[in-house]
């Protein structure tokens, strides 16, 4: 028996997207789990929700549990609350589990498949993401505040990022230039002129180092269909490796699938998505090329490792994503180097070199534009302990009544 004796929840004002859960045991081990996005009510839901249905409860069984918490009587089958509390809790107990083996997780899921496995670096900047909304409005004029300033950078030079990223090692990178084009239309319309501006970074990469690194676009689920067949074929002349999460709903397989027709740039999606049920649907309507899931959003690593088990029944790449925080990227370098068809784990090297090193005690080991295997038992972090002391940190704990 490894019996649930607390939950205990933490929120930072600085980074209020982001929320960790830390689930202890009478054996004394304590596993960590992060959700991102909507903080304070999946703070909420674990202690309303989850918590009375954990304490007491043995922390081993968590196919029981994934079971109990994805298929709530509201919330299932999205990335609502619910499921990113599930999620959180989820990664956690997988923890647990490594810790108690004396062994990383990706061994605990069934082995690696390899020891190490490529990055892109998501070229965003040092707070990107860590409000509640990102910033799509960077000027012409906007200087870097850093060397990683990387948003700044593709905007305004992205011939010279690309020159930095490989000469780090890295062999790709995504970017998002046409996303501050959406507003003025709602995301339904994009002119020649726009278009072409959008595009220019591409051009500059290409210019810059030719077809030394792959390109990834980010499209984050802004556009409509007619705009995003057009940018989706505009950017068939660089060779981009995918375009990503094009359409504003990318649970509309049938949509997807004809984008996905007409066009020869590989599609991807999608983080957004949460559960088995809609990847299913994804692959089966043949929408996309590549699988992307996000292990805070999606269910957490045991539905994570299903999604990557279809993915690789369907001769589909997978591409764990991370642009939220250090326990998710953790918990998708495991899953990355466990699942037969992963490609590619995202990185984010501004954060990597600034504030994800507050936040956790270790961080994965980035060389040469890999990531290398953890050796350390469980997720191989743990949270670092003066975030809990902090002035603006705000805890919540629930322990058997």
């Amino acid at each position: 028996m490894s019996r649930i004796t607390r939950l205990r929840t933490l929120r930072i004002a600085k980074r209020p997207n982001l929320l960790w859960v830390e689930i202890e045991t009478d054996e004394g081990l304590v596993g960590l789990g992060e959700s991102f996005r909507g903080a304070e009510p999946v703070e909420a839901a674990i202690h309303s929700l989850l918590a009375p249905n954990l304490l007491g409860q043995d922390s081993r069984r968590i196919e029981h549990f994934s079971r109990q918490f994805m298929t709530p009587y509201v919330g299932f089958n999205s990335a609502g609350a619910e499921i990113r509390a599930a999620s959180a809790v989820d990664i956690a107990l997988w923890d647990l589990k490594g810790q108690r083996h004396g062994i990383p997780i990706h061994e605990a899921l069934g082995g690696a498949s390899r020891t190490s496995i490529r990055a892109y670096n998501t070229c965003a900047g040092y707070s990107y993401n860590t409000s509640g909304a990102y910033r799509r409005d960077i000027g012409a004029d906007e200087r870097p505040t850093g060397p990683y300033d990387d948003q700044v950078a593709f905007m305004n030079d992205a011939g010279r990022l690309a020159e930095s990223l490989v000469a780090e090692g890295y062999s790709a990178m995504k970017i998002w230039p046409f996303d501050v084009y959406a507003p003025a239309t709602g995301g339904h319309l994009i002119n020649l002129e726009d278009l072409k501006k959008g595009l220019e970074p591409f051009r500059k990469i290409r210019a810059a180092v030719g077809d030394k690194i792959e390109i990834m676009c980010e499209l984050h689920s802004l556009w409509g269909t007619q705009p995003a067949i057009r940018i989706c074929r505009a950017l068939e002349d660089y060779g981009v490796f995918w375009a990503e999460d094009p359409i504003c709903k990318m649970d509309d397989t049938a949509t997807l699938a004809d984008l996905r027709r007409q066009t020869r740039t590989p599609i991807c999606g999608s983080e957004t998505l949460a559960g088995l049920r809609p990847f299913r649907d994804l692959l089966a309507q043949d929408a996309t090329d590549i699988v992307m899931l996000d292990l805070a959003w999606c269910g957490g690593l045991t539905e994570g490792r299903k999604i990557a088990a279809l993915a690789e029944s369907y001769a589909r790449p997978l591409a764990p994503h991370d642009c939220t925080g250090p326990v998710t990227l953790w918990a998708g370098l495991h899953l990355a180097l466990h699942a037969p068809t992963a490609i590619f784990q995202e990185v984010v090297r501004a954060t990597l070199a600034t504030w994800y090193r507050d936040l956790v005690t270790a961080l994965p080991d980035v060389r040469n534009g890999m990531v290398h295997a953890p050796t350390a038992p469980g997720l191989g972090a743990a949270l670092n302990p003066a975030l809990w002391s902090r002035e603006d940190a705000i805890i919540r704990e629930s322990r058997p009544q």
